[in-house]
């Protein structure tokens, strides 16, 4: 009887930490501020379709040139399954909003040189970084 209230008490302890560590973990991961002061959104795009394939598309001013942050920046954007997800990194002289469009090449190609890097998820959710310091 004793040994049965025993395991009872181990169980309930087991459960109760389970929640408290999966409570922690999920309301204290790191969000988009760690990005805070190494980029400025320049322009960003959706199209209207909500019941087929979803394009985003964002056009990011670099502050910061490390490629590492660049990658774990994109790859934190929405993605709808079938979707598409485009990131592109721009270096710090250019200035002021970027016109996108939904439809390729999606800016200005006089702003093509000025492009670091970019970020694509493709619809079956399988990210690609290309930085131009790799090429």
């Amino acid at each position: 009887m004793k040994s049965s209230r025993i395991i009872f008490y181990i169980i309930v302890f087991v459960i109760v930490a389970l929640v408290f560590y999966i409570g922690k973990e999920s309301f204290f991961q790191p969000g988009m501020e760690r990005f805070e002061g190494k980029y400025e959104e320049l322009g960003h795009f959706r199209n209207e379709n909500n019941t087929g394939p979803v394009l985003r598309i964002y056009a990011i001013r670099a502050l910061d040139s490390d490629q590492k942050w660049m990658k774990e920046f994109a790859e934190s954007q929405p993605h709808t399954k079938y979707g598409k997800t485009l990131v592109y990194f721009f270096s710090q002289d250019v200035s002021g909003p970027i016109e996108l469009s939904g439809t390729p090449p999606y800016f200005d190609q006089s702003l093509d040189e000025k492009v670091v890097a970019s970020f694509e998820r493709t619809p079956m959710g399988e990210p690609r970084f290309k930085s131009r310091s790799s090429e």
